[in-house]
């Protein structure tokens, strides 16, 4: 005969991979989300400006800030800050459209390139420590997991 908890210990085990997904990744975010701040703030940066560098230097030789807007769940006039900032401090360069005058593209400096290198080098060897002990077939499949979780998301959001 079943107990009167049966049914809710088969609740909870129902919910529980959905449960146990959301909380193991808002750790892993955080994960990386820290150590990615830690890294930014050895360089003098804050990650929302790193981020912003990488995805420029990551868009082309040029970007524009509606651009970045596009890629970057930041708003405009923060882009606008975090810009001024990263000009000021030489790593992003911007200049004014030639056959537009009103259009402002961004590049990234030499040296803004060189730091973002150092950044993400500095990060890979987080993520190599991070996946210690954890083989390449784990791996694989852990990001075909994500990458059609992604996937499924992003069907939503077109659908809406």
């Amino acid at each position: 005969m079943a107990s009167p908890n049966s049914q809710d210990d088969s609740d909870r085990q129902a919910e529980s991979p959905l449960t146990d997904l959301r909380a193991s990744v808002a750790d892993l975010t955080n994960t990386f989300y820290k150590t990615a701040l830690e890294e930014a703030a050895r360089y003098d940066l804050t990650v929302t400006e790193f981020n912003l560098l990488r995805a420029c230097s990551e868009s082309g030789d040029e970007c524009t800030a509606t651009e970045l807007a596009r890629v970057l769940p930041i708003d405009a006039s923060r882009i606008s800050r975090i810009v001024t900032t990263l000009v000021d401090k030489g790593l992003l360069r911007r200049q004014r459209r030639t056959d537009d005058r009103r259009i402002v593209m961004l590049s990234v400096s030499q040296e803004g390139r060189e730091l973002i290198s150092l950044i993400i080098q500095d990060l890979s060897l987080h993520d190599i420590m991070l996946t210690d002990g954890i083989d390449d077939d784990d791996m694989r499949v852990f990001v075909s997991v994500v990458s059609r979780m992604v996937a499924n998301y992003t069907a939503m959001q077109e659908s809406e």
